[in-house]
Parts: C-alpha cells; sequence; structure tokens
C-alpha cells in the first residue's frame, strides 16, 4: 500500500487482517469505535498469539467528540505473594525470570480493560458482546493461519519456550515450530471466550475461569492467587497530555513509557526542524529520545513509587531545559538501559467522530509461555521487567511493573484526531515520533509516513545490539552524514520487524476518515 485508505463510515488499522476485518464489521453494522477495538482485540488474541493474549495487559487512549480523551489503564498488578523476599526464598537472587511460572506473577489485565472501555462507549453498547467476540471464537474452533511473522518467531524462542507447561500442546506441531500456513486450532482458548461471551468480561476476575485460573498457577508455582484476581480493576483516568505547535498529543500514564513518547516530540519541536528526513530531522529525534529514555529509566516505574509526577516531566519549561542540551551536530554517547517487549497496536475510528488508540501485549514473544490447557490462556510475563534493587520499579507486592505499552493520541490545529502507535518495545517511542513527525509536522500521507524507512537506538524486539540501526532504504548521504556526526550506525534490511508494526487512523473535520498500516506487519488498514 503506497497511500492511505479512506472512507466516511469506519476505519479500522491492525497488523492481522482478522483483526481489522472483525471491527470493520461491527462499525458496518452500527457499533462504535470501541466496540470495533474489542471485537478486533479478541481476534488478534487469537489470530496473532507470539504477540498479545488474553493472558496480558491492555491500554487505551479513547477520544469521545465534546469531551478531553480518556484513558483506560488495563495494566495487572503483582501476585500480593509476589515480594523480593519470597522470590529470593524461591532461589531467585539477581533478576527475576523470563519464562515459565514465576515469570506469571502480575494480573493479566487486558480483558478489565475492554470491560471498562465499553462502559465509556458515548452512545452505550449497540453490539452485545457474543457479537463482539463471535469472529474470536469461530477463528479459535476453526484454526488460525500461521504467519510467516509466527513461525519465524516461534522457531527463534523455541529453546526458552518448549519446557514449559502447555506451550507444546498449544503451539508446537509435532514438537517444532509449526511452518507458515499451518493450521493452528485453540478449541480451549474459543470456549473461554464464549464463557466470557455468555456470563460477561467480569468471569475473568470474579467467576468460573478466575478460579480455574488461580488454582492452575498456583499449581505451577506462580505467585498469583483468586484474591489477586477478585480485586483487581482497570484503572480510567486522564491520560498524559502536551502541546506542540501542531497540535495537543496525550498518551498513557505510567508506569508505561507514555511520558518518554511525548518528550521525545516535545524536545524534537523545541528544534524548529523545517524538512523531513533530513540529518535535522533523524538527528534530531534520535538525541531528544537519548535525552527521554535517560529520564525514563532513572525515575519511571509504579507511579505510587514516582518521587515526581510524570505530567511535571512535559511542563514547558522542563522540555525548554532539556531541549538546550542536544548538540544539533554531534551525536550524544550511548548506550542507555534498553527496554524489551513487543506487542500489537490497533487504532479505530467511526462516522461519529469517537477514535480509539488501543494497545495489547503479553511483553515477551509468548510471555511467560506458560499455558493453561483448560482455557487456553497462556500468562504474559510483564513481571519480568520489575528489578529486584531498590527503585521506583522494584518488585513490591500489587506493584505495577514498567511498561513498554503506550498508545498515542493527537488533536491536530486543522482539528484532525490522530490515533497511532506501534509494537516494538524500545523502539515504540521512536517509531511513534517518526510517524507524528512526518504526518502531522511535514504533512506526508499517514501510509507514507508509516511506510517511509525507519531507525531504531537501542535494544528491541528479537535484536541485541545497542547501536543506531536504520534500515537500509536510507539515502547514502544521510547515512554518512549521521555516522560522521558520531553515531553507532548499524543497518538492518527495509522492512525490519525491529522497526515496529505501526498504524494510524486519522478522523478529519468533515468526516473522513483516513487510515493506515504496516507492510512490516501481516496487516490491513480499511476505510469503508
Amino acid at each position: 500500500m503506497l497511500s492511505s485508505a479512506y472512507g466516511f463510515k469506519g476505519g479500522v488499522s491492525a497488523p492481522h487482517r482478522a483483526a481489522a476485518l472483525a471491527g470493520r464489521d461491527i462499525l458496518e453494522a452500527g457499533g462504535s469505535a470501541v466496540e470495533a477495538m474489542v471485537a478486533a482485540a479478541a481476534t488478534i488474541a487469537v489470530a496473532y498469539p507470539h504477540m498479545n493474549g488474553i493472558g496480558g495487559d491492555g491500554f487505551w487512549i479513547i477520544h469521545r467528540p465534546g469531551h478531553v480523551p480518556v484513558a483506560v489503564s488495563g495494566c495487572g498488578r503483582a501476585a500480593a505473594l509476589a515480594s523480593v523476599d519470597w522470590y529470593g526464598a524461591q532461589g531467585v537472587q539477581d533478576a527475576l525470570p523470563s519464562r515459565g511460572p514465576l515469570a506469571a506473577l502480575t494480573v493479566p489485565g487486558t480483558i478489565a480493560g475492554w470491560e471498562a472501555a465499553l462502559k465509556l462507549c458515548p452512545r452505550g453498547n449497540r453490539s452485545p458482546l457474543s457479537d463482539l467476540l463471535a469472529p474470536a471464537i469461530a477463528l479459535a474452533q476453526d484454526g488460525i493461519a500461521v504467519t510467516e511473522n509466527q513461525a519465524r518467531t516461534t522457531a527463534e524462542k523455541l529453546d526458552g519456550l518448549k519446557d514449559v507447561p502447555g506451550f507444546a500442546k498449544a503451539f508446537l506441531h509435532e514438537g517444532a515450530a509449526p511452518k507458515a500456513g499451518h493450521r493452528l486450532r485453540q478449541p480451549a482458548l474459543g470456549q473461554t471466550l464464549e464463557h466470557l461471551a455468555r456470563n460477561g468480561l467480569a468471569d475473568y476476575y470474579q467467576g468460573d475461569i478466575a478460579h480455574t485460573h488461580s488454582d492452575f498457577l498456583e499449581a505451577a508455582g506462580s505467585p498469583l492467587r483468586l484474591r489477586d484476581f477478585t480485586e483487581f480493576t482497570a484503572e480510567v483516568t486522564a491520560p498524559l497530555t502536551t502541546q506542540l505547535r501542531a497540535g495537543q498529543l496525550w498518551n498513557m500514564i505510567p508506569p508505561t513509557q507514555g511520558v518518554a513518547s511525548l518528550m521525545i516530540l516535545g524536545l524534537f519541536d523545541r528544534l524548529n526542524v523545517t524538512n523531513a528526513e533530513g540529518f535535522e530531522h533523524l538527528h534530531g529525534l534520535i538525541e531528544a529520545t537519548k535525552l527521554a529514555f535517560i529520564r525514563r529509566n532513572a525515575e519511571l516505574g509504579d507511579p505510587d513509587h514516582m518521587a515526581t509526577n510524570a505530567q511535571d516531566w512535559l511542563e514547558a519549561g522542563a522540555l525548554d531545559a532539556l531541549a538546550r542540551q542536544i548538540d544539533t551536530a554531534s551525536a550524544r554517547p550511548w548506550p542507555e538501559i534498553a527496554k524489551p517487549g513487543d506487542t500489537i497496536w490497533m487504532g479505530a475510528a467511526d462516522s461519529e467522530g469517537c477514535v480509539v488508540s488501543f494497545i495489547q501485549s503479553v511483553f515477551w514473544e509468548f510471555g511467560s509461555g506458560l499455558v493453561c490447557d483448560k482455557t487456553g490462556v497462556f500468562f504474559q510475563n510483564r513481571g519480568a521487567g520489575f528489578s529486584l534493587a531498590p527503585g521506583p520499579n522494584q518488585l513490591r507486592p500489587r506493584a505495577r511493573p514498567f511498561h513498554t505499552l503506550n498508545p498515542a493520541l493527537a488533536k491536530l490545529k486543522d482539528g484532525r484526531v490522530l490515533a497511532y502507535g506501534t509494537m516494538g518495545g524500545e523502539g515504540q517511542p521512536q517509531t511513534q515520533a517518526a510517524v507524528f513527525s512526518r504526518y502531522a509536522m511535514f504533512g506526508q500521507d499517514l501510509q507514507q509516513a508509516i511506510t517511509a524507512p525507519r531507525w531504531l537506538l537501542g535494544k528491541t524486539w528479537g535484536d541485541a545490539t545497542t547501536s543506531l540501526k536504520l534500515e537500509d532504504r536510507f539515502a547514502p548521504e544521510l547515512v554518512a552524514a549521521l555516522k560522521a556526526a558520531g553515531h553507532d550506525v548499524e543497518m538492518i534490511p527495509a522492512y525490519s520487524d525491529m522497526a515496529g508494526h505501526a498504524g494510524g487512523v486519522a478522523y478529519w473535520p468533515d468526516g473522513v476518515i483516513e487510515v493506515a498500516s504496516d507492510p512490516r506487519a501481516d496487516g490491513a488498514a480499511l476505510g469503508f
């Protein structure tokens, strides 16, 4: 796709076509963008299991006409038992495990987020829950065609996952990673979604499913217990915000890195760059990224334990002072600590101007890898992001771990409402900066802004080096200029997964809906 798709009735962008189609069908039937997103979220949990699932977390930014944007944080908290001392008694001393039962230590929050978001539908729920979950149920029962992305990821991560309880039965074929095109059925997950459709989403935390999961997790060795599920709720709150010359931006509150995404664009805006794709554009965003990440790495964590409010980081004076530290000709030494993780981003808009930016994740590929055979649910390893050392991100009972997830939304000066985002761990704020600057600051078509070559500073999904990675479609003279400025440049293939799977949906003041999806993923952008 070389240019954006457009429509008037609705628009959906998703990194898997089945999810985009599920959202489109709800919109065509008269549902809202929020309802369309629940349908898409359930469907992609089935269709793209290496990237997300209903055993993970989810975050929303929702724009409703006439209202200030609202955030829904389905961020799972750590088990009440999950303390440094409890893990020490299990023999864990230096770092939390990334796979297996001890990695499954936070409550999955995404289902609670769906439920909270549905209560915010501008004109109430128009579609029964059974309709919203029907596409996912059918896909789980009939089977998905494994994508090349899933096949490759499973093969690459097999050593760490194959012996985790339940993983081989759920996601391998005859003990090996499935090939692209393999028909993968998930009947237990289909039954779980059917149960939720009949009994309501709250059953995941209060009913039979909660009991099944808590019994399974305790028996497997996880610290999660029934009370951790029954006491969990999603948080509905005001998102973080900042003002740029192009418009007002919103992003997710801590413990996500949404503040870093806003800081990068706020700092770049102060550099007064006038042309896209040149040295000033890339160097400016890269240097802004470094400054934002340095503060993020030092201070971001559970907001209950942060020294300062993240909104204060976005005050004009604070950004002015930080921007003065950027050398517009030379690169600051790097690296800093990188944050791994992968996920999916999706966006939707309806004809009434409700616009949704949504992100859902299990942290690493397949999360902890721990699969409950009775429900087909595999549990995230987001708790592996906690630190065992003192600080805002230290493991504590009921604490929220650092999250790379951050859905973004903006209202531009001309009235357009833009939802945008990506997967990619450390790369999420960087890809957001690339897409937003190209589209909102430099006037590129939304699809052009997403398709254009991207960069990544540091480690991210599927990678271990801390260099500045450039897709090999950049002009050689630009690459040379970045190297000459002191950037440690590494070239990566065109349309690389490392550069993220981005998407965008824009609602225009005249009712036009513009949508775009990433050619690096397996998705679709549907405007109709």
